[in-house]
């Protein structure tokens, strides 16, 4: 018996120092990894006779080609009385038929080849995105074209989306959320494109006239850029291409209109919008950098520790220790075609707003006064190092991205050299990056609220301007 309970302790000895092993061996905190090696995926680029730019990545994984347009076009194009022009020029070329084709049939001739075709124009750029099957490429881009180059404009969807815009304005003020964003918007860019909202008035001004001008003044061959993925055979491809976009005779170059740069000053304001809610919506804000600003590593390494990731300043202090919000951060929104933005935000219960916008102001200022730890510079880097390559998660992605690179004007090498200029980012580097761009004295601030339920009168904050969020619907 002595000796079957000494085998037995024995056994239990050898294997609690093989777990004791194993476990000590497979500890996170002391593995190790050999250093990641990921090369950047490249893009054939190619010129076609007509002078359009085309970026072409071949991929037969699956029997699909992908193909996209980008345009130099934007609302920051359009005229101001006139605004929502490019939201509907945008949806109306898709929706509202093209080439001779109606909108009903080329939605069911798409719909049978199992094909999309989608078409859209934000404040800098327009596209029309292609997706099908290697047999119906072909004809898809065939209707393909038509949308880009020969829309229809029905009347019949023209107006559709007049209503549709129409009955989004009377909802506008239904969100808390979004009464905020978009008046954190207007305010910080007051006085340029970028800050004009579109209106009842300017919807209901809009005529088949000005999309049938507005598309004929920017969708032409020598203001695009391509980009296709898939299944192609790349000497079948460029033939069609070329075929489908034949050289234009066209008069002079299209020169764009002159926008200028939003105006950089710097000055606090404090805006108001009633809404009788127990949560309170918070957005501060102003002006921040653009693509060309050599800071931009500084700039987003400061974004991650300050408001960009789930351990950062405002999170780990707001919602983690101070239980004050389920969500808060802040980002930097780099301006690629013009000065970009920068905005924190969150929600919190009434009867701690004012508390909530001080502690806020009081973490971003942090940041402006003292460098950063040795642990924050760390894990900002090597987060923005290694995630770099969920960048480059498909061909459609990688050869869009290249194109866009282009489009925006960005330099050469900007992608190869990217990973290198984060890992050179010092904490001094974010210290005088963030006495840069961070002016949380000269925030926009905007609450949407019932101030009836705040824990003190904004009015400590500063001089009060309450929104008007009436609605002024025009009589039809």
């Amino acid at each position: 018996m002595r000796t079957l309970l000494l085998s037995i302790s024995l056994l239990v000895t050898i294997i609690t120092s093989g777990c004791s092993a194993v476990q000590t061996a497979a500890n996170p905190r002391t593995m190790t990894f050999p250093e990641l090696n990921f090369q950047i995926p490249q893009a054939e680029r190619v010129v076609l006779e007509c002078g359009i730019p085309v970026y072409l990545l071949r991929d037969t994984e699956l029997p699909i080609i992908n193909m996209t347009a980008m345009v130099r076009v934007g609302s920051v194009y359009e005229p101001a009385a006139k605004s929502g022009l490019s939201g509907m020029a945008g949806s109306v070329m898709r929706s509202g038929g093209a080439g001779g084709v109606a909108s009903e049939q080329l939605d069911d001739e798409l719909e049978f080849m199992a094909s999309s075709v989608e078409s859209g124009i934000g404040s800098d750029m327009g596209t029309v995105s292609l997706t099908a099957l290697k047999k119906n490429f072909s004809r898809t881009l065939q209707l393909f074209s038509n949308i880009l180059l020969r829309p229809d404009f029905s009347d019949a969807r023209i107006e559709l989306f007049r209503g549709q815009a129409v009955e989004g304005l009377r909802r506008q003020n239904d969100d808390p959320k979004e009464i905020a964003g978009r008046e954190i918007s207007r305010a910080i860019y007051a006085g340029h494109p970028l800050g004009v909202i579109t209106t009842f008035d300017s919807i209901s001004s809009i005529t088949r006239k000005d999309l049938v001008d507005y598309h004929r003044t920017f969708y032409r061959l020598d203001n695009m850029i391509l980009a296709v993925s898939g299944d192609f055979d790349r000497t079948a491809l460029l033939k069609e291409l070329n075929a489908t976009f034949a050289p234009e005779k066209r008069g002079a170059a299209l020169l764009l209109p002159e926008v200028s740069q939003p105006d950089q000053q710097f000055q606090a304001e404090l805006l108001y919008g009633k809404k009788e809610v127990n949560q309170t919506v918070i957005r501060m804000g102003h002006l921040g950098l653009n693509k060309d600003t050599p800071d931009i590593y500084a700039v987003r390494i400061l974004d991650y520790i300050l408001g960009g990731s789930f351990t950062s300043r405002l999170t780990t202090e707001i919602r983690t220790n101070q239980g004050l919000a389920y969500s808060v951060g802040s980002r930097f929104d780099i301006g690629r075609r013009f000065t970009g933005s920068f905005v924190a935000e969150t929600e919190t219960k009434a009867e701690s707003t004012v508390k909530t916008i001080n502690l806020m102001k009081n973490i971003i200022t942090g940041l402006t006064v003292e460098p950063v730890s040795d642990g924050e510079l760390n894990a900002a880097r090597e987060y923005m190092i290694n995630s770099f390559m969920f960048g480059f998660t498909s061909p459609s992605s990688i050869v869009t991205q290249r194109a866009r690179l282009e489009y925006y004007g960005y330099p050469d090498g900007y992608l190869e050299k990217y990973r290198d200029n984060i890992a050179k980012v010092t904490k001094m580097d974010v210290l005088n990056a963030a006495k840069k761009y961070l002016h949380p004295d000269a925030f926009k601030l905007v609450v949407v609220g019932d101030a009836a339920k705040f824990d003190q009168p904004l009015a400590t904050l500063g001089v009060v301007k309450e929104l008007d969020l009436k609605l002024n619907i025009p009589k039809p």
